[in-house]
């Protein structure tokens, strides 16, 4: 065994011959593409693909900007402008609700997740959510409105759905990832508005929670869409409710009523500049709650994930079941047995929007529940329990003296306990609302606490739970500018800006220090390579050479029908650069010790080549298997080529404009084949989609040899993005009608200008480029205009940067 460990193991210390393997970090594992088989990591899963914001610039489009004019340009703004008030409109409607705020938000970062923007999938979960409503769980229905919205923003462009294949219309507008995603971010901030009247929350919650590329035009049209939203909402519910169409009196689906002391009070403020201490502690203490109610909530995902989620779905809704029994059980007995019967009081009153309801002995049953008491009393567990969460709300908003400290308590402990474990059934559910109860009863709590026992009989107890709800819900989803302008719309009150930003703040700030926002963890349990806002520091250690992929997979301008064909159904890969190799000309173009390019010299030890990246890092024993490192220890550096005696930059600018080679890859890499061989130099000419590769062996666009590439048929843009956004799988594909020496000329349709970057480009602005201008593939380009690697979504995760980063420390 020692002599097998000997002989096999040269240079290849982490790999040995005995099926050993050294324990590795998470980092090390996303770095090797391995899973982590420890129960407490999930590493962000490759088959989750980006969409492409970036815009394809090649012939098609070309000549669709050659022919637009000014006012074809006004069309297509007009078109898009009503497409935005038809989402507000229709998510406007209150019957469109839902779930899954975690996939918007992956959707709005650049991730296509699949189904969550199907109409199918809305229909679910209307139905579903309406029943878990109407059944008694522990979800909200105001929070799903966000992905209603953002389904109603995705189907609706498009005039077609998969799920009605019989319905097609003819618009060749928004075909593509840009407009779509575009559309989900309205329709996403539309929903927002819908649910708690919040226009302006609504834009800041698409911008805050997702949308990694912005601009001022699409702000104005994501406002315009909750705008819409709201007033669709307001014009519907105040006619069926109130018979007043057109009075515009409910423009949310929850109202938090209207805060104001008693007249008679003249004591009473709202609050004072000595809250604000009180306030900041509830920050901290929502925060602690909020991070406890996430690491719970995890576990109960873990655990759902390894021990219901792989079983028949009969699981799952037995599961549901539980969930609502326990519930039932735990509100019934608590309420029974828990409850305080207290005194009723005429007087009291629920602000209830512009409007005062009295509740007098007629209709006290309408709002608070007797269960059991004696006549003229009230059971004050079962007035929280037995009345719609929003009812609940009000109450504890906007009650006074109704409710014990001892109930507060019990309800708190219960209602969390029991929300946490709903959260994350197989049942649609919300989260905003049961938080805001949850944390509503917490403030109120509080304000108990200080006026029966501390003596501050001066304070405001709605405003307490206020700040409580607050606290608890940014303790959980750790959300701060959007949430605060959201509650300020719901209150209708201004005064309430700081305190509420104030709490927010320091309930996030407490959380973060535990672990992420509830949303965040759910992304990160599905394995989302979710990019965050910014990377750390010390991630400009690293530049784009530690973090690219050398080995890349590539298509030449001119390429026969059956090497595309070997490598879609080889590879899984969504882009492919466009290069041509550049051996006949590295001689012409090196000088001694130099490369000219330009007119600028490089020294030739300078710029780095795929295959010396590739070199340093199979030394470096990290990411390649023994065989190939092995045959990197008996490699030698080939001997220099005598420097060239001719004017090199006179005869590069002659060939600056001559066509694309005919280069036919008809031979795949060999794993005989040496490390110059496989990382030979390419020069870069541009990218081309897996998708565009399909459609031109779908439509046959080809030439034979005898023929001249000008002879291939030429496809518009309406024609290449007909598809979209379900483009046939190459497998699926019957192309024996193909002659398969037949040769596909790439250049009309690739992007000849994508986005690149230098290898020396340090990590922050590699990660700000591909962020904010929403990009799906990144070439590494060098100094010579060859590519040397390509960056990706997962190139740029948090868990691959910490392993380079750490791989990066070894080296040293």
């Amino acid at each position: 065994m020692a002599g097998c460990r000997g002989s096999l193991c040269c240079c290849c210390r982490w790999c040995c011959c005995c099926g050993e393997r050294e324990t590795r970090t998470p980092e090390e594992l996303t770095i090797l593409g391995e899973t982590q088989e420890e129960e407490d990591e999930i590493l962000p899963r490759k088959d989750y693909e980006s969409l492409d914001y970036d815009r394809c610039i090649n012939d098609p489009y070309l000549e669709v900007l050659e022919t637009m004019d000014n006012k074809k340009g006004r069309r297509y703004e007009a078109v898009k402008w009503m497409v935005v008030f038809a989402i507000g409109v229709c998510t406007g409607l209150p019957v469109a609700a839902g779930s899954g705020i975690p996939e918007i938000k992956c959707y709005l970062n650049g991730v296509k997740v699949p189904g969550i923007v199907r109409l199918r999938t809305l229909l679910c979960k209307v139905f579903g959510v309406l029943f878990g409503v109407a059944g008694g769980l522990f979800v909200g229905k105001e929070g799903p409105m966000i992905h209603s919205g953002a389904v109603v923003g995705a189907g609706l462009p498009q005039f077609q759905s998969i799920s009605l294949r019989k319905i097609q219309f003819n618009f060749p507008y928004f075909r593509s990832d840009r407009d779509k995603r575009d559309f989900v971010s309205a329709g996403a901030a539309a929903g927002v508005a819908a649910a708690f009247g919040a226009p302006i929350g609504g834009t800041l919650f698409s911008l805050e929670e997702g949308s990694s590329f912005w601009n001022q035009g699409l702000t104005w049209k994501v406002l315009f869409c909750s705008m819409s939203a709201t007033f669709t909402l307001n014009f519907f519910r105040s006619g069926i409710q109130f018979g007043s169409w057109g009075s515009f009196q409910l423009p949310g689906l929850l109202n938090f009523g209207e805060f104001k002391c008693s007249d008679s009070d003249k004591k009473c403020h709202l609050w004072t500049a000595m809250d604000l201490g009180f306030f900041v502690m509830m920050g901290v203490i929502g925060g602690l709650l909020g991070a406890t109610f996430n690491c719970l909530n995890k576990r109960l995902a873990k655990y759902r994930m390894r021990n219901v989620h792989p079983k028949p779905k009969l699981v799952r809704v037995l599961e549901s079941l539980l969930v609502s029994l326990v519930t039932t059980v735990v509100v019934f007995v608590a309420s029974m047995v828990l409850g305080e019967c207290r005194q009723m009081s005429s007087s009291s009153q629920i602000s209830n929007g512009s409007f005062q309801l009295q509740v007098t002995s007629e209709d006290v049953n309408s709002s608070i529940k007797t269960f059991f008491c004696p006549n003229d009393t009230y059971n004050d567990m079962a007035t929280l329990f037995f009345n719609s969460q929003e009812s609940a709300i009000l109450q504890l908003f906007h009650q006074d003296g109704t409710f014990s400290p001892i109930t507060l308590a019990l309800f708190f402990i219960l209602y969390f306990l029991l929300a946490c474990w709903t959260y994350g059934v197989s049942v649609p559910s919300g989260l905003f609302v049961p938080s805001l109860l949850c944390g509503a009863a917490f403030g109120r709590l509080v304000a108990n606490v200080l006026k029966s026992y501390i003596g501050l009989g001066h304070i405001y107890s709605g405003t307490f739970a206020l700040i409580g709800a607050a606290a608890f819900l940014g303790g959980v989803v750790r959300m701060t500018i959007s949430l605060t302008i959201i509650l300020i719309e719901s209150t209708n009150e201004i005064t309430y800006g700081l305190p509420i930003m104030v709490t927010l703040m320091v309930a996030k700030w407490t959380g973060d220090f535990f672990n992420k926002g509830i949303y965040d963890i759910h992304v990160g349990l599905r394995g989302v390579p979710l990019l965050e806002w910014e990377t750390e520091v010390e991630m400009d250690k690293l530049r784009a050479s530690d973090i690219m992929e050398p080995n890349l997979t590539y298509v030449y301008p001119h390429t026969r029908i059956q090497s595309l064909v070997s490598i879609l159904r080889t590879t899984v890969h969504h882009a492919f650069p466009v290069v041509t190799e550049n051996r006949g000309n590295e001689k012409e173009f090196m000088k001694g010790n130099q490369l000219i390019s330009n007119n600028i010299k490089f020294k030739k030890s300078s710029i780095l080549t795929r295959a010396g990246e590739q070199r340093k890092r199979s030394q470096s024993m990290k990411s390649y298997p023994s065989s190939e490192l092995r045959n990197m220890c008996d490699e030698h550096a080939a001997p220099e080529e005598p420097a060239e005696k001719e004017d090199l930059l006179q005869q590069m600018l002659e060939r600056r404009y001559t066509p694309y080679p005919n280069l036919y890859p008809d031979q795949s890499p060999s794993e005989d084949w040496t490390m110059e061989e496989r990382f030979r130099p390419l020069t870069f000419h541009g990218l081309v989609l897996r998708s565009q590769l399909v459609t031109l062996l779908v439509r046959g666009v080809c030439y034979s040899e005898s023929q001249s590439s000008a002879s291939q048929p030429r496809l518009s843009y309406a024609e290449m993005a007909e598809d979209y956004p379900r483009y046939p799988d190459i497998h699926d594909l019957d192309l024996t009608l193909l002659n398969p020496r037949m040769i596909v000329d790439v250049t009309p349709y690739m992007n000849p200008s994508p986005f690149t970057v230098s290898p020396n480009t340090h990590v922050s602005q590699v990660f700000n480029l591909f962020r904010t201008m929403g990009l799906r593939h990144l070439p590494v380009v060098n100094a010579v205009g060859e590519i040397v690697g390509i960056i990706t979504r997962h190139s740029l995760t948090h868990e691959f940067l910490q392993g380079r980063l750490r791989q990066h420390y070894q080296t040293l």
